[in-house]
């Protein structure tokens, strides 16, 4: 089956916002698809038929300030950008947190922060830091432009002010004073993939002990994000005293309206939104609302800052008549067919290459994590045509050829293959974390597979594994310097 009729790859803004004008109604703007390849997959968009890829389009993934003071997030940004951009980390912490505990680093490879406004869920963790951050879109199409305040983007679940032919091309808001502090918690049902039982955004704009200024945002307990007024009238002059810290937390509560779904309770919403404003603003009032961030989050993205987009040299149409040209593992290969699958699907059942797993189908066990075009990657959640010009590496091209990767020979030794299902994704990963980081610790190894699930609870022996691996390329590097 088919997921969509046309795969159209735009080499520049103007191109996608003409495709989108002529195909409105059945066509959709895609970077990332980690949110809409799910809907096409379960069924749920039956009324889009074309896909306008904007991932091939030079300079839409930067982090920019301008002379105004204004901080402009491209619609290429990935909550990865964001996590690990110094100019977000130092000033707008409160998003940088939020966008790194979005997914899994595969799923923040290829998620971008515009497409996170867009599904507009109320649960989606950057739209609560932005939103505090009194953040706003400016949207385009072929004979307007507008800019829009994200309190008025919102109209309901998953439901904004965007027209059909509109783009969303630029996210900006204000660079936040020296004297600001911000952070970002959430309550999830895990440490890591979780969707927000409840999440705040607390931006504190202090002069000395005093807050001069305070913006509290809360997801996930209605139908769209809401400012605690309340809480924030308790803070605003004040200091941040246990007292005052008590106040808001409980002030908070005017400003929620807790939902019941499948995930919570009303009740225990409620309750968890006095919580988790007390705990961020504990933290705040203790200066550890840092401690825990990493001064480099894992990315799975190589040793470098990553900006994804490979140009091609020409505009693209993809439907069954237009092959997939693309490299994989060093080889060229010609695809005449799955122009409407999946990568993963693409490359097990046209490309034969059966060590990348379906696990789930849906970005929840890593087991089909590729490297594509550098970076690490759920296969199950890009578009086959995605990879058209593209450089791609499967499990079987992580060897050399008679000689096993440092990283296959340590689950060896180590044992660390069960059944096996989900070894290839953990190899992918372990993989690319050596690439990125030379002396990982224990902890780093932990984040960069966050995005993997083991069945068979082994993950003592896989993260061992790739200590050894991580100790072995350290030896070679020394023995090569020598």
């Amino acid at each position: 089956m088919s997921l969509w009729d046309r795969y159209l790859t735009p080499t520049s803004l103007d191109q996608a916002i003409l495709a989108l004008h002529d195909n409105q109604g059945t066509a959709r703007i895609v970077a990332g698809a980690t949110d809409l390849i799910l809907e096409l997959e379960r069924g749920q968009r039956p009324d889009v038929t074309t896909l306008i890829d904007i991932s091939r389009i030079p300079g839409l993934d930067h982090i920019q300030l301008d002379d105004d003071g204004m901080v402009h997030l491209g619609p290429l940004v990935t909550h990865n950008h964001c996590a690990t951009a110094s100019l977000i980390v130092e000033r707008a912490y409160t998003l940088a947190r939020a966008c790194w505990e979005v997914g899994a680093p595969q799923i923040r490879n290829r998620g971008t922060v515009a497409g996170n406004l867009i599904t507009a869920s109320p649960a989606n963790d950057s739209i609560t830091p932005l939103m505090a951050l009194e953040a706003k879109v400016l949207l385009r199409s072929k004979a307007t432009e507008r800019l829009v305040s994200l309190a008025e983007f919102y109209q309901g679940v998953r439901k904004t002010v965007m027209r059909p032919d509109e783009m969303l091309v630029d996210i900006l808001f204000g660079l936040p004073a020296a004297n600001t502090r911000s952070t970002f918690l959430k309550l999830g049902l895990r440490k890591a993939q979780a969707i927000s039982i409840v999440n705040t955004a607390v931006v504190l704009e202090m002069e000395g002990d005093v807050v001069r200024r305070a913006s509290i945002t809360l997801g996930s307990v209605a139908p769209t994000i809401v400012h605690a007024k309340s809480a924030e009238d308790v803070l605003e002059g004040a200091a941040l005293t246990p007292e005052n810290i008590d106040r808001a937390a409980a002030a908070a509560l005017d400003a929620a309206h807790p939902i019941d779904d499948v995930r919570s309770g009303r009740a225990y919403r409620s309750e968890m939104v006095r919580t988790i404003v007390r705990r961020a603003l504990r933290t705040l009032a203790a200066g550890k609302e840092r401690q825990d961030y990493p001064d480099h989050p894992v990315a799975l993205w190589g040793p470098a800052e990553y900006h994804w987009v490979r140009p091609l040299e020409a505009p693209g149409t993809h439907d069954s008549r237009q092959p997939i040209r693309t490299t994989i593992n060093g080889r060229v290969h010609t695809f005449t067919s799955g122009q409407g699958k999946t990568l993963l699907r693409l490359l097990r059942e046209e490309g034969e290459l059966i060590g990348t797993k379906e696990g789930c189908a849906e970005g929840e066990c890593g087991a089909c994590t590729v490297f594509l075009d550098g970076m690490a990657v759920m296969a199950c959640m890009v578009p086959a045509p995605r990879a058209d010009g593209a450089e791609i590496v499967t499990i079987e091209g992580l060897a050399d050829g008679d000689w096993l990767h440092p990283i296959q020979q340590a689950f060896v030794d180590q044992g660390a293959v069960q059944c096996g299902y989900c070894t290839p994704g953990f190899l992918m990963s372990g993989a690319k974390l050596l690439e990125e980081v030379d002396h990982p610790t224990r902890w780093d190894i932990q984040q960069s597979i966050t995005g993997n699930l083991c069945r068979c609870t082994g993950y003592y022996k896989i993260i061992d594994a790739v200590e050894q691996a991580a100790r072995e390329a350290d030896r070679s590097f020394r023995a090569a310097a020598d």
